[in-house]
C-alpha cells in the first residue's frame, strides 16, 4: 500500500471486507446483533455516510463532523461521518452519501468520486440502517459547514487509522450513561458508536492492502 498515492485508491476498491468481525471490535458490549432479516422486519430508516479522501500535505485525509446539539436527534452532538437519511427520490444510497456530504461539507458533489461500498451496519438506538461508502476527490476542497448539522471539522489522517491499537481504548462517557464502551481517541477527539465501528472496517481494509 502506498499512503501518499493513487495506488492506494485502487487497492481500496480491491480490498476484502471483514463486515462484523471489524464492526465488533468497537461495538458497544450492550448493542445486539440482528440478522438481515430481522433488521427488515423492524422497517428500520435508511442512510448513508461517507468515507471522503482528499490529499492534505501529500497525504490522504477524509473529514469528521462534530454534529449540532439537537433535542431531536439521539446522535445529537457525537462525531460522526458526513452523510444522512435516503431521501425517496434519491436514486441508490451511493447518491445519497455524495449528496449529504455537499450538503454538509459544502463541496460540490460532482467533484467526489465513489470508490466502493462498505459493510452496512444497523444503529439500534435510532433504527437507522446505514450504508457507508469510500469515495475521494481531486479536488483541494474547501469546506464549509451546514451549521444546523455541523459545528465543527475534524480532518483525521488515514496514517491514524493505521496506527489504531488492536484492543481499542475504553471510556464510559456522559452519552452512554456510564458504560463503558471502545472509542477512537484521535487528539482529545472522542469517537465511538457507528463511526467508530466504520472506522474500524476501514482501518482493518486499509492494514491489507
Amino acid at each position: 500500500m502506498q499512503i501518499f498515492g493513487k495506488d492506494l485508491l485502487r487497492d481500496i476498491r480491491n480490498a476484502e471486507l471483514l463486515g462484523e468481525n471489524a464492526h465488533k471490535i468497537y461495538s458497544p458490549p450492550y448493542r445486539p446483533v440482528f440478522s438481515y432479516e430481522e433488521i427488515l422486519k423492524k422497517n428500520p430508516k435508511l442512510a448513508a455516510v461517507n468515507i471522503l479522501l482528499y490529499l492534505k500535505d501529500n497525504e490522504w485525509h477524509f473529514p469528521l463532523i462534530v454534529r449540532s446539539l439537537n433535542d431531536n436527534d439521539r446522535h445529537s452532538g457525537q462525531i460522526s461521518l458526513p452523510g444522512g437519511k435516503k431521501e425517496n427520490d434519491d436514486p441508490d444510497f451511493s447518491y445519497t452519501a455524495k449528496r449529504e456530504t455537499s450538503e454538509e461539507l459544502g463541496i460540490d458533489e460532482h467533484y467526489v468520486r465513489i470508490i466502493r461500498e462498505m459493510s452496512p451496519i444497523y444503529i439500534p438506538p435510532s433504527n437507522f440502517y446505514v450504508h457507508s461508502f469510500v469515495s475521494y476527490t481531486k479536488k483541494n476542497p474547501e469546506f464549509f459547514l451546514q451549521e444546523t448539522e455541523a459545528v465543527e471539522l475534524i480532518e483525521f489522517p488515514i496514517s491514524s487509522l493505521l496506527s489504531l491499537p488492536d484492543q481499542p481504548k475504553i471510556m464510559a462517557l456522559p452519552s452512554t450513561q456510564g458504560y463503558e464502551v471502545p472509542v477512537i481517541d484521535f487528539n482529545g477527539y472522542i469517537i465511538w458508536g457507528a463511526t467508530s465501528m466504520i472506522l474500524s472496517e476501514f482501518s482493518n481494509l486499509l492494514k491489507n492492502v
